[in-house]
């Protein structure tokens, strides 16, 4: 999987473009205005996964908040900024590495020149926001909702930055319709030279929602294109991360952290293999280690089938095996399964820790 090249920058401390690893992002549902409740979102956030986190700017009041909370955040802090360019000012001010904003619907071209300006010298990226909710009355009544009117869009507001000679541009085209977003990123793709932030917008509840952006991201992902991603759930953002975290994973795009295979059960079956599988999962959801771990149903095929598995359960009627790289190492009772299984993954992360220092 070739990604496609790109300009490369850095926001804050994470790398942005095609020579960095794609980075997930998240966006808090907490008010700014109130640094310590956004500051414990933040740090909550960044300890489930998320390496970039954007926040609202709605007012004067949540521009100064940043000031304490660009300070205490663990990962790089966003502002989301629209209509009012000295909203963006104090943000840059009080230590955002980043802006999100619409150069177009700011102000004047002396208002976006002043932002810029202030960009250059705080040496921070702008992402340009597009929205296929919220497109310029002009383009919908000469376009309607289409990839065409996305896209001149987003180069009309390319252009206003380039114009100031800034490039330190990152891009989002983003829709609530799947296959419009994937069409609308993909034409852009071979337009411009910027790192493009991808996801699907509005995408909605955990289901539904997970659903949709597995399949907008992943389309994308597997084509080379992206370079950040965010999984726009409705609720607690701390649910999107383990959604995007499994996007990247399940196309070899992230190798750290824990990744859980189990099978879908049948009539062989004689062990709870889903209160199996989700205990396994809640036991390493927060692990760094590269480890794929298998929770399979039948004694019989369990090992054979999960033999690239590092670690794995094969279930059977009161018993089970357990077993390393495809070999059986054990035979434990079924109450034992899950405290033998949970050794064997200490033990071997602890090899891992052994080799690395």
């Amino acid at each position: 999987m070739k990604r496609r090249d790109t300009l490369n920058f850095k926001i804050g401390s994470v790398g942005i473009g095609s020579k960095y690893p794609i980075s997930i992002q998240s966006m808090t549902n907490t008010d700014t205005r109130n640094a310590e409740k956004t500051l414990a979102q933040i740090k909550e956030l960044s300890s489930n996964g998320c390496e970039i986190i954007r926040v609202a700017v709605p007012d004067d009041i949540a521009a100064t908040s940043l000031k304490k909370i660009c300070m205490e955040s663990p990962i790089p802090v966003i502002a989301d900024i629209h209509f009012d360019y000295k909203l963006a000012l104090k943000a840059m001010e009080n230590g955002v590495h980043a802006l999100r904003i619409n150069p177009g619907n700011i102000g004047s071209e002396l208002k976006v020149k002043e932002v810029v300006e202030s960009a250059k010298y705080y040496d921070i990226p702008i992402r340009i926001g597009v929205n296929a909710g919220s497109l310029e009355k002009g383009l919908l009544e000469k376009y309607g909702v289409t990839p065409e009117a996305m896209i001149e869009s987003a180069l009309y507001h390319i252009n206003l930055l380039e114009r100031q000679n800034f490039n330190k541009i990152k891009i989002s085209l983003k829709s609530s319709n799947v296959p419009l977003m994937i069409d609308t990123y993909k034409k852009i793709a071979n337009q411009i030279p910027y790192p493009l932030h991808i996801g699907v917008t509005e995408a909605g509840t955990m289901k539904g929602g997970t659903i949709k952006s597995s399949i907008g991201i992943g389309a994308l992902l597997s084509d080379g294109i992206g370079d950040t991603i965010r999984v726009s759930l409705t609720g607690n953002p701390l649910l999107e991360l383990p959604v995007a975290k499994q996007i990247l994973v399940s196309l070899g795009l992230k190798k750290q952290g824990v990744e859980i295979i189990s099978c879908p059960t049948c009539g062989r079956t004689e062990i709870d293999l889903e209160y199996l599988a989700n205990e396994v999962e809640k036991y390493t959801a927060n692990m760094k280690e590269n480890l794929k771990i298998a929770v399979m149903g039948c004694v019989v095929n369990g090992p054979g089938e999960a033999k690239e598995a590092d670690l794995g359960i094969a279930g059977g009627k009161g018993q089970g095996l357990i077993f390393k790289k495809g070999e059986i190492i054990a035979k434990v009772k079924e109450d034992e399964l899950l405290s033998t299984l949970y050794k064997e993954i200490e033990d071997m992360r602890r090899c891992f820790k052994n080799e690395n220092e």
